[in-house]
């Protein structure tokens, strides 16, 4: 019974299979957004098992939160997923109570502090897309020394992309099927603006300067792309990102996306009080998508602030890198104050927080892709 088993699973679960060339070499993997779960036991020769990771999709409105807290517990392994709201979000979905978290919107967080992987998860906004594995497996995992990132598809990411017009145009052409909306490929010229700004060739088009391009036939695709002017910003995805979401019917969005590529980036300042103190002051404004914002001004010649890279008309993002959305400006205040004699800010120039609140994204994104100067 249990070969026969072993088998039916086998043979049940061929219809998920995908080519290893397209970069997802674990057919079994499931991404699921509106239905339970099912976590299947993998045998080894040692007699442990070891289920299989489990992708949600997590979509809200501002108003609400994704209904789950992470936690890190004395005496247990991981980022572990407690307090799921009773008919919650995460909870509807199919979270459940213990699951390990592994990865935060493509990226491994097993072996990331934890205070930057819930940093990363506010940072994605109103959608997150979560790979957990059940808290048994989890543990039966890390006993046989399995490397846990090896259970994880390679990549799942779209990409970010802003392409600059030189003289002979943005460097990518565009097909699709005759008479069928939303389905654009980009061809990529060598050397052009689009392969600078990281467009891969054979990529397919999801986002049009923060829009998606769904509904759109090739005709209004490019009187949006003369609308642009000089500068136009891509979500695009390979084909195997693309058909990893296509066979689920869920729709990427550029909160998913890698950003590595758009020159707007957020910096992190770290900073020794002075004598004379730091040498800036901090003022509470609006921003221009409406929201309040801490701005930093005045900032002294020759003391620490300016040493450390800030410019007048900066946005803080983050003190001492937890996140001020949300704050006040006396909250904000105290925040810096916590630590005497120094503090490390996250900041953003105007024109890079006016990119990213155009396509609706957090700029905090841009920081968790590498290690800015």
């Amino acid at each position: 019974d249990a070969c026969r088993e072993i088998r039916d699973l086998l043979l049940h679960e061929k219809k998920f299979e995908f080519n290893p060339k397209d970069g997802i070499d674990n057919p079994a993997l499931s991404l699921t957004e509106d239905t339970e779960p099912r976590t299947r036991a993998v045998p080894h020769a040692d007699g442990e098992g070891v289920g299989e990771p489990r992708f949600y999709l997590l979509s809200k409105d501002s108003t609400e939160t994704f209904g789950f807290c992470l936690h890190e517990e004395l005496g247990c392994r991981g980022h572990v997923i407690r307090q799921l709201e009773l008919g919650g979000l995460a909870q509807r979905r199919g979270l459940q109570d213990g699951d390990r978290l592994l990865q935060v919107n493509g990226h491994f967080v097993d072996n990331m502090d934890h205070q930057r992987v819930v940093q990363k998860i506010k940072a994605s906004g109103n959608q997150v897309l979560l790979a957990v594995l059940d808290g048994a497996s989890y543990e039966a995992a890390r006993a046989l020394g399995r490397d846990l990132s090896q259970m994880l598809p390679a990549e799942i990411r779209p990409r970010l992309c802003h392409v600059v017009r030189d003289k002979s145009g943005f460097g990518f052409s565009v097909s699709g099927p005759e008479g069928i909306k939303g389905t654009f490929q980009l061809s990529v010229r060598q050397d052009g603006p689009a392969e600078r700004a990281g467009v891969p060739a054979g990529s397919w088009l999801l986002e049009l300067n923060g829009a998606s391009v769904r509904s759109y036939s090739h005709a209004q695709l490019n009187r949006k792309l003369k609308q642009s002017g000089s500068k136009v910003t891509l979500l695009v995805a390979s084909s195997a990102v693309e058909e990893f979401y296509r066979l689920r019917g869920l729709q990427v969005t550029a909160a998913l996306a890698d950003t590595s590529w758009l020159p707007f980036k957020a910096r992190e300042l770290h900073m020794v009080k002075g004598p004379a103190g730091y040498g800036f002051l901090l003022k509470e404004d609006n921003c221009s998508s409406g929201t309040t914002g801490q701005f930093l001004w005045d900032v002294d010649v020759g003391l620490p602030a300016e040493q450390a890279g800030m410019k007048d008309g900066d946005r803080l993002l983050a003190v001492n890198g937890e996140s001020i959305e949300g704050l006040d400006h006396q909250q904000t205040v105290l925040r810096i104050c916590a630590h005497e004699d120094q503090v490390t800010l996250l900041v953003i120039d105007p024109a890079a927080d006016q990119f990213y609140q155009s396509i609706g994204l957090s700029p905090l994104l841009s920081f968790e892709e590498g290690d800015p100067a």
